[in-house]
C-alpha cells in the first residue's frame, strides 16, 4: 500500500487519521508542524500528504505551495476545520487534489485517499 504523510499540529487529529488509514494497509508518517512536514516530505518521499491548514509555525497554504515547488506531482489532500468556500478555492488553486472538512468522514476520507493514489501524476 501507500506511504501517507499526515501534517497536523493536533496529535488527536493525526491519531484519528492514522486509525482510519493503517487498517487499510497504509504506512502513516506524522509531522506535528508545517516545517516538520516539509522535512518529512523530503526525507520520507510519501505517496500522499494529508495537510491541515491552521498550524502555528507555517500555515498549510504555505506548506502546500512549498510542497508543489519541491515536487509538482505531489499528491496533497487538505483536511481542515476551515470550511469556507474561499478556502476551498484557495487550496484548489494552490494544487491540492481535494479539500475535506475536519473531522473527516471516514468513508469520504478513504474515497479521497484512494482517488488521489489512483490519479496519474501530471
Amino acid at each position: 500500500m501507500a506511504k501517507i504523510l499526515v501534517v497536523d499540529d493536533s496529535g488527536y487529529a493525526r491519531r484519528i487519521l492514522r486509525q482510519a488509514l493503517e487498517p487499510l494497509g497504509h504506512e502513516v508518517v506524522e509531522a506535528g508542524s508545517g516545517m516538520a512536514g516539509l522535512e518529512a516530505f523530503a526525507v520520507q518521499a510519501p505517496d500522499l500528504v494529508l495537510l491541515d491548514l491552521t498550524m502555528e509555525d507555517l500555515g498549510g497554504l504555505e506548506v502546500l505551495t512549498r510542497l508543489r515547488e519541491l515536487d509538482p506531482a505531489a499528491r496533497v489532500i487538505v483536511v481542515s476545520a476551515d470550511i469556507q468556500r474561499s478556502t476551498g478555492n484557495d487550496v484548489a488553486r494552490a494544487g491540492a487534489f481535494r479539500f475535506l472538512a475536519k473531522p473527516a468522514d471516514p468513508a469520504e476520507l478513504v474515497e479521497a485517499v484512494d482517488a488521489a493514489l489512483a490519479r496519474e501524476a501530471p
